[in-house]
């Protein structure tokens, strides 16, 4: 796994790349997903839920069967995971604030900078979630474009959700 890049960086699409999730220095998930594609800049790949058992929010659960679209930027300081159950019906949308998705011969990494966007399948519910983690990180103090970069970020996910137009942010994906 990892997968070969071919030249000009970019991921084989068919192919199969781990993907990190890091917090601070450590690593919170790493699992295997099949790319999609990859223009050089937008690259997506499909993976199973990578937790173990169910996860519930609260307002959406994450079980096992789920299958998510993932979408990485290298100049976006987001990412956005389009969430289907087993059957194929569309969940909604979790949106993880990262710095710009690093994509390589290890694969993809991003950082987690906690702040994260919620927008349910029909549009009617958009969260923002953990403002409190990322006003307790010192993120703020630590590295103050980071954290303007993050919050600008945040402001155009919810702007894009309450305005319609999320799915043009995810492009054409194979289904």
């Amino acid at each position: 796994m990892g997968g070969d890049v071919l030249s000009g960086g970019r991921l084989p699409v068919g192919g199969e790349v781990l993907v990190g999730l890091r917090k601070g220095e450590r690593t919170k998930v790493r699992y295997p997903a099949a790319v999609l594609g990859d223009d050089g800049t937008h690259v997506v790949v499909r993976a199973p839920w990578a937790g173990e058992g169910v996860r519930d929010f609260g307002f959406v659960r994450f079980e096992p069967g789920d299958v998510f679209t993932e979408h990485y930027w290298r100049d976006r300081w987001y990412a956005v995971k389009e969430v289907r159950s087993a059957d194929g019906t569309v969940k909604g949308w979790y949106c993880d604030v990262t710095r710009p998705a690093a994509v390589g011969p290890a694969g993809i990494v991003v950082e987690d900078l906690d702040l994260d966007l919620w927008l349910s399948a029909d549009g009617a519910t958009v969260l923002r979630l953990d403002e409190d983690e990322f006003a307790a990180s010192g993120i703020e103090e630590r590295d103050p474009v980071a954290a303007a970069a993050a919050r600008r970020s945040l402001d155009e996910l919810e702007a894009l959700a309450r305005a319609g137009h999320f799915r043009k942010l995810a492009g054409d994906v194979p289904r």
